[in-house]
């Protein structure tokens, strides 16, 4: 880094920001001079370099699915086809989503660095690459920057920036948006791009999934559409199985934990079946698994590391709480179809606790085996 950025140089005041862009693509040329230490080569940054690239086929793959949702809108069943026209489409309408959410977040993320005399840590890279994800495509830009503003001043920076947020900050963007502009996050309109002067074919619906009858088809659609991702939704939230393909390279790097992501499974296919079992949905507890976004949730949101539970057995507590809150939000609020953005934020609050009582069980355990030893 040049020395006018370093102390004692001209603009030392923006040392933050030099460091920022300095360190962007290489390693920090700073060593531990004394102390033990462990030696190891993943750092903040590899590990969201790898969350980010898991999250690539999703955004991807709902960049496409904007296009198609609007062809359909447009043109009617059968229409479509055009893979490059589609995604061209949908990238354009979802790139300012991704300009206004780096924009606004990494302001504020460097600006408060700067204040504080610290390093720019690469957190709100992944958060601002989520959060276009889970908005619907027609949210409006002066919506979505107040929403990262909120969510970045806060829900992380007044609690100390990365790693000390007690919630997702991208999941309270989202959560910002819906209970401040309720009409832009819910309704048949906004998660398909219809532009002015577009009139929509006759009989198209844009409800998203979970705001139909159980998993009855949507102009022709089926489980395979929801499997697949063909279906109105958050942009990143459709498909399934470009979750799925996220989900592996997380789990084989060992980015994010697998027995969240089992045990919130294993929580909303539990009160998912109690609730089929005793007539209060008509939704079947394995549909609950592939409609909304409970995939992108389980997957991306409920595995954070920072908000979620630490302990080895409370990721198992956390995990299933999360997936029982959901389905239980879902089948119970018929005001709010979609319970995985309340569920993971009631996680994340309950997370210290959970991690809390596993702690102090294990060593009230411990003593308890001392004493009769």
């Amino acid at each position: 880094m040049n020395k006018i950025f370093e102390k004692g140089g001209k603009l030392w005041w923006l040392h933050s920001t030099a460091d920022a862009f300095d360190t962007f693509l290489a390693v920090p040329g700073t060593v531990t001079s004394k102390g033990s230490h462990v030696r190891d080569a993943v750092d903040l940054k590899r590990i969201v370099i790898i969350a980010l690239i898991a999250a690539i086929p999703a955004a991807l793959f709902g960049m496409w699915n904007v296009g198609y949702q609007h062809s359909l809108a447009i043109n009617g069943a059968g229409a479509g086809l055009d893979i490059l026209a589609n995604f061209w489409y949908g990238l354009l309408r979802v790139l300012p989503l991704y300009v206004v959410a780096y924009a606004v977040g990494l302001f504020i993320e460097f600006g408060t660095a700067q204040i504080r005399g610290e390093e720019v840590n690469e957190g709100f890279l992944m958060t601002g690459f989520l959060i276009p994800l889970i908005v619907p495509v027609d949210v409006p830009l002066w919506m979505l920057a107040i929403a990262v503003a909120f969510a970045t001043i806060f829900g992380k920076e007044v609690f100390g920036g990365t790693g000390m947020n007690i919630w997702n900050p991208a999941l309270l963007t989202r959560a910002f948006l819906f209970f401040s502009y309720p009409s832009c996050m819910s309704g048949s309109n906004c998660w398909i791009h219809i532009g002015k002067g577009e009139q929509v074919v006759d009989g198209f619906t844009g409800a998203t999934p979970l705001a139909l009858d159980g998993a009855s088809a949507q102009y022709g659609t089926g489980v395979w559409d929801y499997i697949i991702g063909t279906v109105p939704g958050s942009v990143g939230e459709t498909s399934v199985i470009a979750i799925a393909l996220g989900a592996i390279l997380l789990i084989w790097t060992g980015v994010a934990s697998w027995k969240i992501m089992l045990s919130t499974v294993a929580g909303a296919l539990c009160v998912g079946g109690l609730a089929q079992a005793f007539g209060a949905t008509d939704i079947a507890c394995w549909e609950q698994l592939i409609l909304g976004g409970f995939a992108f949730g389980t997957v991306f949101m409920a595995t954070d590391p920072v908000t979620s539970a630490q302990t080895e057995c409370g990721k198992w507590i956390y995990g299933f709480l999360v997936g029982a809150l959901c389905v239980t939000v879902r089948v119970f609020n018929p005001g709010y179809a979609e319970g995985m953005m309340l569920a993971i934020l009631l996680g994340n609050t309950f997370a210290p606790l959970i991690d809390h009582i596993v702690v102090s069980t294990h060593i009230s355990r411990k003593a308890k085996k001392l004493k009769t030893a």
